[in-house]
């Protein structure tokens, strides 16, 4: 085994898990190390912890409120998610899913559960009950009745306090996103809140053993549903994933203009990579474009 596996072996044994003989490397989210348990039935679970450094994670509540996500899209949104073994501290286990299959059929099935998800869980308000995590770093959840005042304090001005941000941007790009924010209801259509996933990129659309899509990894919070349309339309979603767009539109009663506004709407992820890796994948060069029209001209 590797040191990460190890490391993650010795915290399943000191969280009772001691029937685990074995951990293999396992692919997962960029900010935490996965792996693939075997325990000595047989059967193997999922899971994840923080060893960067120390071995800390950035709060003792990440994996609790990721934990409680997941039961939140699988009770409230009646979206399939892997049923949680263990949530503590240090770990979050669960059952383990399946790797997508590449058929156009699959991404029908998601556009329905995700319409589902979208249209059946609106709120007057925006926000969520407590904050959650992307990443490393906290996502602020504070209600608000506006949610274009939610979204542009939450979602994207909160980024620029971060160093890789304001490396990245420059003055006159921070300023272009301050100016945009401003402008955001004239930007962007009126919309419900409902419960959304928050990190909804390609990856963290998985299967389950019978085939049904589940998902993984999720910041919720009630907000627009074309947050998580954006992160899904911007993430490199494979060739057999262009029957999900139309479905979902036609499911969801979407206008003609939506694929126009998922720039804008995709600012939030973008400056979370930036904040958070390096290298940044191209998600700086992507802000930059989107916020031209709001740079000044000197």
């Amino acid at each position: 085994m590797t040191d990460e596996t190890s490391f993650l072996l010795e915290r399943l044994h000191a969280a009772g898990l001691t029937d685990v003989v074995a951990v293999e490397p396992a692919a997962g989210g960029l900010a935490a190390t996965a792996g693939l348990a075997r325990r000595g039935d047989g059967t193997s679970v999922f899971v994840k912890g923080f060893i960067e450094g120390s071995g800390e994670p950035p709060s003792d509540d990440v994996f609790a409120a990721e934990a409680e996500g997941l039961t939140a899209l699988r009770e409230a949104g009646g979206v399939a998610t892997p049923e949680i073994v263990l949530a503590g501290r240090d770990l979050l286990v669960l059952s383990v899913l399946r790797p997508r299959p590449g058929t156009e059929a699959f991404w029908e099935r998601f556009a329905h559960a995700l319409a589902h998800l979208h249209t059946t869980t609106r709120s007057p308000r925006f926000g969520w009950h407590r904050d959650n995590w992307l990443g490393r770093r906290r996502q602020v959840n504070t209600w608000d009745d506006d949610g274009f005042a939610f979204f542009a304090q939450h979602r994207l001005l909160r980024w620029l306090g971060e160093p890789r941000v304001q490396e990245a941007l420059g003055t006159a790009n921070r300023a272009a996103l301050e100016r945009l924010c401003d402008r955001l209801p004239e930007l962007l259509p009126v919309r419900p809140a409902c419960l959304t996933h928050g990190d909804l990129w390609a990856l963290n659309v998985m299967a389950t053993p019978g085939g049904r899509p589940a998902l993984i990894d999720p910041a919720v919070s009630y907000m627009w549903a074309e947050v998580d349309l954006a992160h899904v339309w911007t993430t490199a979603p494979p060739p057999e994933a262009h029957v999900f767009f139309d479905l979902y539109a036609e499911l969801t009663g979407l206008d003609r203009d939506w694929r126009e506004r998922m720039p804008i709407l995709q600012l939030r992820q973008h400056l979370a990579v930036i904040a958070q890796f390096d290298p940044d994948w191209g998600a700086a060069d992507l802000v930059r474009a989107t916020l031209a029209p709001f740079r000044r001209r000197p």
